[in-house]
């Protein structure tokens, strides 16, 4: 397993497991539950939720997935932005750790910038780390102006990641904000890494992966996974598709074939707005 190191210095998994929409369905909780610990087995122990997936329903079912666990997981999070000031992220942190059914969140990003002023909310994630309930915590949903002025912010320094839509298809962060977050030694988190599997139903996408002997899964995650800096959180509730998803790390890219994915699937040629899902 590839590993990304944490401004603190603190390494984690370059491929994780993301959740969103994971919890909504009943009917479909045990194999959700099912492929969350059978991710963790084969190493993508970084676990990334938010109170606003299923308004909870993720964080509980992750509670269960990794009860018995919990050593082994470093656990994201995030924080709506209307919960970011002093007294609202307090009780969002704590109505999270209740349902996750852990003392402390690993990582307890932002989810993406709202009205409450930064410097509050940075004091409110300091105080959190303060009282142990968090150890880390980092933004989302950043672009290169927000970064700059979170980087002007009192103790704004101290984010660990920006959590950001980055894929083969939507690569506009590689222009400006990638670019910046390297120098700083900031990594990305790639949410949505199969842009919701649309990108699994591109041709040239296909044609490759056909051609080189993989799924095209497979091809999204380990360009993601040849990234200096990122990591990415794929979220499948299948355990099927989890061990296609984790076959990715079986798979690297040689630099013949990322040149050949940059003539099918190029970067910007310019500044872009940052992209959202």
């Amino acid at each position: 397993m590839k590993r990304i190191t944490l401004p603190c210095g603190e390494s984690v998994p370059a491929l994780g497991q993301g959740t969103w929409n994971l919890g909504d369905a009943p009917r479909l909780r045990a194999g959700e539950i099912a492929s969350l610990r059978r991710g963790l087995d084969l190493g993508l122990t970084l676990v990334d939720t938010a109170e606003m997936y299923g308004d909870g329903r993720s964080e509980e079912l992750v509670g269960e997935a990794i009860a018995g666990r919990r050593d082994e997981v470093f656990l994201v999070s995030k924080v709506y932005p209307y919960n970011a000031s002093r007294r609202a992220m307090r009780r969002s942190c704590e109505a999270s750790l209740r349902r996750l059914r852990v003392d402390t969140i690993d990582l307890y990003l932002l989810h993406w910038p709202g009205e409450v002023p930064l410097a509050e909310t940075v004091e409110a994630f300091e105080a959190l780390r303060r009282e142990g309930k968090i150890r880390h915590w980092g933004v989302s949903n950043f672009d290169p102006e927000g970064m700059r002025e979170l980087e002007s912010t009192p103790g704004g320094a101290a984010a660990q990641a920006d959590q950001v839509l980055y894929n083969l298809g939507r690569r506009g962060i590689e222009w400006d904000l990638l670019p910046g977050l390297r120098t700083r030694g900031v990594p990305v988190m790639a949410y949505s890494p199969l842009e919701q599997a649309r990108l699994l139903r591109t041709r040239p996408l296909a044609t490759f992966a056909r051609q080189h002997g993989m799924t095209p899964a497979q091809v999204c995650i380990a360009w993601l996974l040849a990234q200096d800096g990122v990591i990415a959180i794929p979220k499948t509730g299948q355990r099927e598709r989890l061990e296609e998803n984790a076959g990715a790390l079986e798979r690297p890219l040689s630099a013949a074939q990322l040149e050949e994915l940059d003539r099918l699937l190029p970067p910007p040629e310019g500044p872009t707005p940052l992209a959202m899902l």
